[in-house]
């Protein structure tokens, strides 16, 4: 592997720990929990690992612990840090005993039910260390929900002598996570399984969980290239530019990206859900903003738009839901039809409050909500081309009003989705610091005999010699939610809170920043320098845990 500049320097960074796991460790137990809803069915589905009680690591005594052997396993989209997270489960394995052996499955969940797997020993993991990316072993998004492919997986582990598994992965990874512990246990396997709290996305989040691994290199990353937008946007000045970003679920990265670069406008999904909002509401918002900036002589701005905005639409959250229980059932069906056929076999088999919905929208639309859907069931959000629709919408709306005297300015637009830049960009000294933290507290987890656990890492603001390393039981973050046309046990999405200090924060400049030109240009991610500069938490946390 050639590496760059970068590369080599960060290869020396040596990743900041809380102070409990810098020597023995004491684990403190507190309450026991219950899950966030629905305690009954929850309790009835996992009766081997519901209401376990909160932990917490304390500084404590040396101990000898015996020698065992871990799996690791990646799952679903990458994130930043998911190397150190690794490292820091190597690491923490092998302080506890040297005999210790870890093992990575190949390209996620499916690694373990097909028996591909490579040992991760020294030379492997320095490679890696404090790297962005996934590719030390891959991943993949198999789900682990079917009992041939849970016993699949344990005829490897009992073969390798695997005692432990770590699951590094977001909120369905980690439900599979529980579902997985909760076999293990009641089989008496003798396997633990530990997760870990991974997405760029922040929807897996709470009080236990103060933000998700690849949040904040993400949303800098995105924050960067915004701010260049936004540069460029203030030079050539006849532009406005649409930005969609990753967030199917929440608007976690779009609110983080408008804290730190003050565009002109951002939606918020959450907020159009709660104030009802039609999609001529949305595009009536923005071209209003356009037609302001215009008669003060600005022909140009920016829109942030997050990735799952068209989910958040009443309408059409109705919708998309009667279509995921629709092709559940008749995909095969739907898929055997002529192409020139779809649309109208759609709107003559749903309702007619969501036909007339489906019949409205353009062509390319509707069609993008009748695609594959993804491993759980759901439209491809990501495949729709929300900037697009809206731009063209308000440019349709604009020239109308231009014929009616009501709007005397220009508007062009340009459009970007930033995704996949910054999945796998190299770990901001914050991340690389909590997923290192996060990988040692699953071994502590492991070294107590712990399962049905997700690692956590609290108290993010503060140095990191004072943050709160132990664990919260998974089952305590879940609750039935309807999949595939099924009530299933998930882990609970965390939205951006409407009365929460972050919107807060966004609601009361958002005016200011519509009609002036106020951009932040962030620049790179900086990891080498003084620490107000590298080691900065995410706007998001900091006005979160205000004092």
């Amino acid at each position: 592997m050639t590496k760059s500049a970068l590369q080599i320097a960060r290869a020396a960074y040596q990743p900041k720990l809380p102070k409990a796991l810098k020597g023995g460790v004491k684990v403190v137990e507190g309450e026991p929990t219950q899950s966030v809803a629905d305690q009954e069915e929850i309790k009835k589905l996992f009766p081997n690992t519901y209401g376990m009680p909160l932990l917490k690591f304390e500084p404590g005594e040396t101990k000898e612990y015996a020698p065992m052997n871990v799996g690791v396993i990646l799952s679903g989209g990458q994130a930043p840090g998911g190397h150190n997270v690794i490292s820091g489960l190597f690491d923490g394995i092998k302080k506890m005993n040297p005999a210790n052996k870890l093992y990575g499955f190949i390209l996620g969940p499916g690694g373990l039910v097909d028996h591909k797997y490579m040992e991760l020993t020294a030379d492997i993991i320095d490679e890696y260390r404090n790297t962005g990316g996934f590719d030390i072993i891959g991943s993949g998004r198999t789900k682990l929900e079917k009992e041939d492919q849970f016993e699949k997986g344990y005829e490897i582990l009992k073969e390798l002598g695997i005692k432990a598994l770590v699951i590094i992965g977001g909120d369905d990874s980690n439900t599979n996570a529980c579902v997985l512990a909760e076999y293990y246990a009641a089989k008496n396997c003798g396997i633990q399984v530990i997760g870990c709290p991974k997405t760029i996305d922040g929807d897996l989040k709470n009080e236990m969980i103060e933000t998700s691994f690849g949040f904040d290199t993400a949303c800098k990353t995105y924050s960067e290239v915004i701010g260049n937008i936004e540069r460029d946007c203030n030079s050539a000045r006849k532009y406005w530019h649409f930005i969609k970003l990753m967030g199917r679920s929440a608007s976690h990265i779009a609110l983080e990206c408008a804290l730190q670069t003050q565009p002109n406008i951002c939606l918020i999904s959450e907020e159009v859900e709660a104030k009802n909002m039609s999609l001529d509401d949305i595009v009536t918002y923005i071209a209003n903003a356009v037609a302001a900036r215009a008669a003060e002589g600005n022909n140009f701005g920016t829109v942030l738009v997050p990735e799952g905005l068209i989910e958040f639409i009443p309408a059409m959250k109705k919708l998309i839901a009667e279509l995921n229980d629709f092709l559940a059932v008749h995909a095969e069906e739907y898929a055997a039809i002529e192409p020139n056929k779809q649309r109208e076999y759609i709107i003559g088999n749903l309702s007619e409050e969501n036909a007339g919905v489906y019949a409205s929208l353009p062509e390319g639309v509707a069609r993008q909500l009748t695609l594959d859907r993804d491993p759980h069931g759901n439209v491809q959000v990501s495949l729709i081309e929300t900037e697009k629709l809206l731009s063209e919408m308000v440019g349709k709306k604009l020239a109308a009003w231009k014929e009616e005297g009501k709007f005397t300015g220009k508007f062009a637009a340009q459009h970007h989705f930033f995704g996949y830049e910054g999945r796998c960009a190299a770990p901001s000294n914050f991340d690389a610091d909590y997923c290192y933290s996060l990988g040692y507290t699953a071994a502590v987890l492991m070294a107590n005999g712990k399962t049905g656990y997700m690692s956590s890492v609290r108290n993010l603001t503060a140095p990191a010699e004072e943050w709160i390393a132990g664990g919260v039981p998974i089952t305590m973050m879940m609750n039935m939610e309807r999949r595939h046309g099924e009530m299933k046990p998930v882990i609970q999405k965390a939205l951006v809170k409407l009365d929460g200090a972050p919107f807060k924060a966004f609601a009361a400049v958002r005016d200011t920043w519509a009609k002036e030109t106020a951009y932040v240009y962030p620049g790179p991610i900086q990891y080498f320098g003084p620490t107000e500069v590298c080691d900065q938490p995410t706007k998001t946390l900091q006005l979160e845990h205000q004092k």
